[in-house]
């Protein structure tokens, strides 16, 4: 691992010197505290500390791209520190032959159903109204470690996918796209019982599971009136609609909004998993609400919730007030939820032409489950922090963290961060 590691290092300092035109990134070190209870007499105090790198090495059209975390506990060594964590690490290449854009490397993918991080290849084409994208790899080790499996374990772990789209059509984006992925599950050792009723370990080596979705996505937007956005997810491997999602906006004169959402959405289950052997019953969710704006500062907000499950329903009502310098909302949950009456309050306030921003947050709860004999529960929470920019690129974050409920009794918590930002021509 350390030899991948300074190899890269070497390989970035090098294109630094001779071919690169641009650096950019961003940088971060935080430290984190909390207290951390193995029993109810026994707790031990912990310091985390997180360097976080984002650093972009440019040449005209070709980037080489960076996303690495380092963590460690300054207080306690666990098993897992120092652990280094590679969320980006993959060349780009744009505007080959005016219409394609290769990326190679550990990327992030961005879908509803199987977002996250692969190892692999991604091709998109555009030209004019119409975009193509292609990705084929394989998913990502645990921790995010700088690890590639093997070409010939790709069959057992693997994603792959496109989509198209256009802008062709006036006002409207429509897309179609497709998604594969694969998961080998671990194998590990359990105890059974043999024909004698004697226990034996036996190794338990799962057939690996998949998602296989179809999806079509159309949207709609006519400035400063409408806006619609809709998405149907087709599960292929078990032949059935998965997702359903509409939401949207409108404004019918000037200063009122008007929302609307709705969701049908069955249970994400993996081929192959023995979950699928389970009833379960699908959900629906419907939400209606309105934001009045009372002047250039304050806009007053209503939403009411239903969500349909089997054989029940529940439903919620939230009403706030939003400002420039923050928020109120209160909201109410009742049903097959669970009672809930939560009040919450954020605040921030830019100081000095940005130099300091004070900020506070405050939450107070009382739930309850369905249950009419179960007991009220309350939480409150308290976050005070501030910002300080002595310079453009330069910033401090201090922020307290309170907790008080049924599980956790009077927790304090402590988090600071330094943010450093940084663009250099070579």
């Amino acid at each position: 691992m350390n030899k991948i590691i300074i190899l890269i290092s070497c390989l970035i300092g090098i294109s630094t010197t001779i071919y690169s035109q641009n650096m950019n990134g961003r940088f971060t070190s935080s430290v984190y505290s909390f207290e951390n209870y193995d029993s109810v007499a026994s707790s031990n105090n912990y310091l985390r500390s997180f360097q976080m790198l984002n650093l972009n090495f440019n040449m005209n059209n070709v980037s080489l791209r960076t996303y690495l975390n380092l963590e460690n506990d300054l207080s306690k060594s666990l098993d897992t520190d120092p652990m280094l964590r590679f969320y980006n690490l993959y060349l780009e290449v744009r505007d080959i032959l005016d219409v394609a854009t290769v990326k190679l490397g550990r990327q992030p993918i961005f879908n509803s159903v199987a977002g996250g991080l692969f190892d692999g290849l991604n091709l998109d084409l555009k030209k004019n109204d119409y975009k193509l994208s292609a990705y084929y790899g394989s998913d990502v080790p645990a921790y995010q470690k700088l690890e590639f499996r093997k070409f010939s374990e790709w069959g057992d772990n693997f994603i792959l996918g496109g989509k198209f789209s256009t802008i062709a059509v006036k006002d409207f984006q429509m897309s179609l796209s497709y998604i594969n992925k694969n998961f080998k599950p671990q194998p590990y050792w359990a105890t059974r019982l043999n024909t004698e009723l004697n226990p034996i370990k036996v190794l338990i080596e799962n057939n690996s599971n998949q998602y296989q979705f179809a999806s079509a996505e159309v949207a709609y937007d006519l400035e400063n009136t409408l806006s619609i956005n809709t998405r149907y997810d087709y599960d292929l491997n078990f032949a059935k609609t998965s997702k359903v999602e509409l939401d949207g906006s409108y404004i019918p004169v000037q200063k009122l909004t008007l929302d609307f959402y709705y969701n049908y959405r069955s249970p994400l289950i993996r081929y192959n998993s023995i979950f699928s052997v389970f009833d379960y019953g699908n959900t629906q969710e419907v939400e209606v609400g309105a934001g009045y704006e009372l002047n250039k500062i304050f806009t007053v907000t209503g939403r009411y919730g239903n969500v349909i499950y089997k054989d029940d329903n529940s439903q919620r009502v939230t009403i706030g007030l939003n400002s420039n310098y923050g928020s109120i909302s209160y909201r109410k949950t009742f049903g097959y939820e669970g009672e809930l009456d939560a009040l919450s309050l954020y605040a921030a306030y830019t100081m000095l032409e940005g130099l300091i921003t004070p900020s506070l947050g405050v939450s107070y709860s009382r739930y309850k489950l369905e249950s009419t004999d179960a007991n009220y529960n309350d939480l409150t929470t308290i976050l005070a922090g501030v910002n300080y920019r002595p310079f453009r690129m330069l910033s401090f974050d201090l922020q307290g963290q309170y907790m008080n409920n049924v599980i956790y009794k009077n927790d304090y918590r402590l988090f600071f961060k330094l943010n450093y930002w940084f663009n250099t021509n070579f």
